[in-house]
This record gives structure tokens, C-alpha cells and sequence, in this order.
């Protein structure tokens, strides 16, 4: 599993590079990659058996799968290693048997299964292996040899079968990202080094795909019509499940349902998000739900793992020493400088996260367990992370309120009303109320050329964000963020903190101020370095 991993990380950006559909969260290569993280670190914490090795890669592979092409690869590798596992070593026989059984389980797990995907790829892999052990194969070398022929073949052939790959000129990013698979077989087998990715070709993949294409429901990480992506793990028995994908074949597409044994991974995109967590909770309990907004999301995950440190990137808690107090504030953000402004507005803990980086319950219950307070406020921070921090109250004995921030701009403000002396409840009415009251923005870079209701945008034009989602597209930073600020300020308001983040230049920031003082001269601009990565600016109106 290492050369598997190591394989994914080295051909990444070339894999997030082929997606089709211009979205952030279509970044196969990065979802592929990170769910093997978890596999990985789960195998190295396993027993030497190969009892123990499979049981670790199934089940790592179901807890730590992102995305659509995460979970899908995770049925994959899930339907391998409880081959082997029933077998107790690896032949042809065995392998080819556990390559038919990866495809079955992917076939299996996505609700519409579409030719031309990862599906079709690990189906004519398998399809090769059989013939082989039919043919009398001498060798494992000589097997996985032949199946990585019959992948690179199968792997051209998908955009003869899907016309969104044709459009693109691209070849399918997950079946891409399977056939590394075989390569890091072949490389643990007889010591080969992997292969070197290819050049990356500007005019494929991301852009060239014709607006308006038909999605490959469930079978790759590319936005359709549906709006939200909605993602959580289902404790249920196996006999409700079918009950459970009915109800989900009504509310959406791209539906990926993989599992077993009381435990299941769940993926859909609908429009309804209180739908979709209603059929989990019809048929058993749905934990960990993760929601991301496909329309309005734009945050990178490869360029946060770039610009982050590792410690920031997992999930890490850091924590503050002081007097004891009653209520006690645990934060999640990214960037070194906005931990610091959180740490001097009373924060006990902060949690290093956010979109598309979201800690996960344990991460809070242990932030939680490592303060000397009976009563704890949250401050998510992000709209993907509150239904996460909602869960902490009935994991640990402290009394758990969360104060559901969208933002950091919310949770500054939230700050101001905190009063470390009242209780949780107290500070939960007036830290909500200062975060609904304060108007947010933020600046971001496209990643995707795509359409939106202002019109076209090309990847790495500068995009003003707001509450009710896309307000500004521009050509420059400065522009993006003085455009957004036209958009948010009305007579009401006083005055306008900004958050400088890592991109953000000393130039962008004096454009701000002299843009705030010919238009709005009475309004004072309070300026902080936050160090956050994609965001130059964050806004914060009152």
C-alpha cells in the first residue's frame, strides 16, 4: 500500500488534471491519494498477518475515503483484500479472483453505473487476469505484466465510451488512478521503480469539457445539476440498506453506497440536504455528514496541502495557557497568524482545519479533553465543519455548545461577545447573535474554468464571495476585493476588518485602503495578517 500511495502523491496533479467538470472537489488524484493516507496508516498500526494487513486495508480504506473516487477505490481495494484475506496468500488464482471481486464491489457500490469510468477499467483488468490463469500464466510477475497491458488499453479506449472524455481530450481520471495500482504491484514484486507522471497538457481536462455535458453519475468527482455534496458515514443493518439507496435514487445521482456489517460510506449530490440525512436516519444512524456546496466551493485542497504546514493540514489542536475560567472557547482555522488573533481573543484551543480539510469529532473531543473548563463553546468556522462540532456534546462529559460560524469573519466577531465567566448557554445566545450581525466576504482564485450566474469565469480569475455565494468576478486581487466591498457596505456600517491572507501583497492591501477612503471615508479599516492560504482577503462588515 505505500507504493501505491507514494505512486498517487507522485502523479497527483496530473490525475486532478484530466477531471472533466471544473469544481474543486473533482480532484481525483487528491482524493485518491489522501484516502490511501488513512489505508497506509492503518496498515502500519496492524499485526504482520495477512489476516490482520487486509482487515486494516478494508477497513481504512472505508473510514478515510474522500470523494466520489475515494469511496469508489475504497470498495476496490475493500473487494481485494477480503479475497486474499479468505485465501491466505497471493497467486494468479487468488489475484485474478480478487480483481474480479474489486470490480464487482465498485459495480456494486455506484447507483448508476456509466462505460468509460474507473469501473470499466477495473472490469477489463479483471477480465485480463482471468484469461491469464485460463492460458496457464507462469508467473505473478508475468500476470500483473499483462493486466497492466490490458489497463493501459482499456484506459484509452474511455473516451470512445464517454463523450464528456472525448470533449475534454482526457482519458478517465480514476481509472487512471487504478492502473497506479498495478504499477506499485509491480514495483513491490520485483523492485521497478514507478513511473514518472507525464507532462501535464494545458488545452485537456479542466476547461475543455463543453458546458451543459451530461455528469457520469457516480463514477467520478465532477459537478452536475444537484447543487450539494452530501457525504456521511451509516451505522444501519445490511438488510435496510437496499431501502436506503431507493430513497436516495429519488433525492439525487452520483450515489455511491459501500460498506457492509453494520457499517456503511455514504456519497450522493441532491439539492436536498435534509432529504438525503433524513433517509440515513429512516434506516439507522448517520455520523460524520459532510456537506460541501458545488456551486460556491472553490477552496483547492492540493494548494492548501502546498501552502499549509503538515501540522496545520492534521487536524492538529494547539492549546493556550490560562486562568481557569467557566467557559472555555475552542476555535478551528488555518493560518498561523488568524490562530493568533483567535489565541488573543480568549481561545483556549485552536484546531488546525476548514474546508476540504475538516477535523474530524475526535479532533474536537480531544481539544475539548485537553481543557481545564466544565463548559465549552465552539466556533466551526465553516458550514462543512458545524454538523461535525454538533456531535462533540454527547462524546465527552463537559457541557458542549457550538456556535454554528460559517467563517472566520464570523468567529472574530463571535469573540466580541464572549464572556469567559457566564456560562456555555449564556455564551452561546450572545456569540451567535455577534456572528449573524456582522457581514462576511472573502477572496478567492478560480481553479476551474466554468459558468456562473455572473457568466463565464477562467480559472484564475479572482472571485468575491458572500453569504448568498458569487458576487464578484475579476482580474486582479485588489480588484476582486474592492469590487466585493461595493457589494457588501451600505450607510449602516462603521467599520470593515481585514484579514490579510498568504497572497495577499502589501499593494493589495493599500489598493483596499485607498479604495475604503475615497468611497467610504467615514468607515475606519482595522487590518490583521491571518497568513491563511487561498484566501487573500477575509471581510468582516459591522
Amino acid at each position: 500500500m505505500e507504493w501505491f500511495r507514494d505512486a498517487l502523491a507522485l502523479h497527483r496533479d496530473v490525475i486532478n488534471q484530466l477531471n472533466v467538470y471544473p469544481v474543486p472537489d473533482g480532484d481525483t488524484g487528491t482524493n485518491m491519494a489522501l484516502t490511501l493516507e488513512t489505508v497506509v496508516t492503518e496498515v502500519s498500526a496492524a499485526g504482520e498477518g495477512m489476516n490482520e494487513v487486509c482487515h486494516a486495508i478494508s477497513h481504512g480504506s472505508l473510514m478515510g475515503a474522500r470523494g466520489n473516487s475515494g469511496v469508489i477505490l475504497s470498495q476496490i481495494l475493500r473487494g481485494l483484500a477480503e479475497t486474499v484475506a479468505t485465501a491466505g496468500h497471493v497467486d494468479p488464482p487468488v489475484l485474478a479472483g480478487a480483481l474480479k471481486q474489486a470490480s464487482a464491489a465498485a459495480d456494486e457500490a455506484v447507483s448508476t453505473p456509466v462505460e468509460g469510468t474507473i469501473l470499466t477499467v477495473v472490469r477489463d483488468v479483471a477480465t485480463a487476469a482471468a484469461d491469464a490463469v485460463d492460458q496457464g500464466v507462469d508467473g505473478l510477475i508475468q500476470m500483473v505484466e499483462g493486466c497492466q497491458q490490458a489497463g493501459r488499453a482499456s484506459l484509452d479506449r474511455t473516451p470512445e465510451l464517454l463523450p464528456q472524455l472525448a470533449r475534454a481530450n482526457v482519458v478517465d481520471a480514476g481509472g487512471a488512478g487504478f492502473l497506479l495500482f498495478l504499477d506499485a504491484l509491480a514495483t513491490a514484486m520485483d523492485g521497478r521503480p514507478l513511473p514518472d507522471p507525464p507532462p501535464v497538457d494545458p488545452t485537456a481536462g479542466v476547461g475543455a469539457a463543453v458546458a451543459g455535458a451530461d455528469d457520469p453519475h457516480g463514477v467520478d468527482d465532477d459537478a452536475d445539476g444537484t447543487r450539494y455534496e452530501v457525504m456521511f458515514f451509516l451505522e444501519a443493518e445490511d438488510d435496510r440498506i437496499g431501502q436506503f439507496r431507493s430513497a436516495w435514487e429519488d433525492l439525487g445521482d452520483s450515489i455511491v453506497v459501500v460498506g457492509g456489517d453494520g457499517l456503511w460510506n455514504c456519497h450522493i449530490h441532491s439539492n436536498d440536504i435534509g432529504g438525503s440525512i433524513e433517509a440515513g436516519i429512516g434506516v439507522g444512524r448517520p455520523f460524520d455528514i459532510r456537506v460541501t456546496d458545488l456551486f460556491e466551493q472553490v477552496e483547492h485542497v492540493e494548494s492548501l496541502m502546498e501552502s499549509a504546514t503538515a501540522a496545520e493540514i492534521g487536524g492538529t489542536v494547539t492549546t493556550v495557557e490560562g486562568d481557569p475560567v467557566r467557559t472555555a472557547v475552542v476555535a478551528v482555522s488555518v493560518g498561523a497568524g488568524v490562530r493568533r488573533i483567535f489565541e488573543s481573543l480568549g481561545v483556549r484551543a485552536v484546531i488546525a482545519g476548514g474546508q476540504t480539510m475538516n477535523p474530524s469529532t475526535e479532533h474536537f473531543v480531544q481539544a475539548v479533553e485537553q481543557l481545564d473548563a466544565s463548559e465549552i463553546v465552539l466556533l466551526p468556522n465553516n458550514k462543512n465543519i458545524v454538523p461535525v462540532a454538533e456531535r462533540v456534546d454527547e462524546c465527552t462529559d463537559a457541557t458542549v455548545r457550538v456556535v454554528p460560524s460559517r467563517g472566520i469573519a464570523e468567529g472574530l466577531a463571535a469573540l466580541m461577545a464572549y464572556d469567559p465567566s457566564a456560562s456555555a448557554d449564556e455564551n452561546l445566545s450572545a456569540m451567535a447573535e455577534a456572528a449573524a450581525d456582522v457581514v462576511t466576504g472573502e477572496i478567492t482564485q478560480a481553479v476551474r474554468d466554468t459558468e456562473s450566474e455572473l457568466g463565464p469565469i477562467a480559472a484564475g480569475q479572482w472571485l468575491g464571495l458572500g453569504r448568498s455565494g458569487l458576487r464578484v468576478v475579476s482580474q486582479s486581487t485588489a480588484q476582486a476585493a474592492t469590487g466585493l466591498l461595493a457589494e457588501l457596505i451600505d450607510d449602516s456600517h462603521e467599520l470593515v476588518t481585514v484579514i490579510s491572507g498568504a497572497d495577499a501583497t502589501a499593494a493589495d492591501v493599500e489598493e483596499v485602503a485607498a479604495w475604503l477612503a475615497e468611497h467610504h471615508p467615514d468607515i475606519e479599516m482595522e487590518v490583521h495578517e491571518g497568513g491563511q492560504p487561498l484566501y487573500p482577503f477575509y471581510f468582516g462588515v459591522e
